[in-house]
């Protein structure tokens, strides 16, 4: 049981933690700073009880396996690969809600306010969901950096699959709200997450 509390253990639950702080703080900070404290609520903080589930989860696995396989958690280059993967992911997905301004929201808009407009410049002529793309490697990384195998995979596949269902439902009111001109811009620029059109 020492083992959690060793350097490894220390340094990698110390970098998990304190991305998950940074990352929420930073989204309801954002939100606020573009859409005024009136209208942001703590959903914007982005913690449903899915995801503290699978974060609990992950913090299970790694203890569990600093435990009895400590050897695993000791990949310092899979470790650290993780940790540039989690400040990739912020930094793609914090310049996507930068550049969208008041186009971003955390909840899909049924119904087009006066203040929408389509973005195309800045990192969206790369990918169209930069912000999912962003949080996609960021949560990943964040299990890569715990060498967590399990949650890993686990993070990838159901992270992938809620945005392989979100894009289509997204976009069908992106279609009805900017027409062609949407159209065409996905039909030259990628999603930006991986084998969803």
């Amino acid at each position: 049981m020492t083992e959690i509390f060793s350097d490894t253990g220390f340094r990698q639950l110390t970098q998990m933690f304190l991305a998950i702080i940074f990352f929420h703080t930073s989204e309801y900070i954002l939100a606020v700073a573009i859409h005024g404290a009136s209208r942001v609520t703590l959903s914007s903080l982005l913690i449903s009880k899915h995801y503290a589930l699978a974060m609990l989860i992950s913090v299970l696995e790694y203890i569990t396996e600093i435990v009895f396989f400590p050897g695993l958690k000791q990949h310092w280059w899979i470790s650290n690969f993780g940790l540039i993967m989690i400040i990739l992911g912020e930094i793609i997905r914090k310049i996507a809600i930068i550049t969208a301004g008041r186009s971003f929201t955390h909840l899909i808009k049924i119904r087009r306010e006066e203040h929408h407009r389509l973005v195309t410049e800045g990192v969206y002529q790369i990918m169209r969901h930069p912000s999912y793309s962003g949080f996609l490697i960021w949560s990943v990384g964040t299990q890569v950096m715990l060498c967590n195998p399990i949650s890993a995979v686990a993070f990838a596949v159901v992270v992938w699959r809620f945005f392989a269902e979100r894009i289509p439902y997204e976009e069908h009111y992106l279609k009805e709200f900017f027409g062609r001109q949407y159209v065409e811009y996905a039909q030259r620029v990628p999603s930006g997450v991986p084998f969803v059109n």
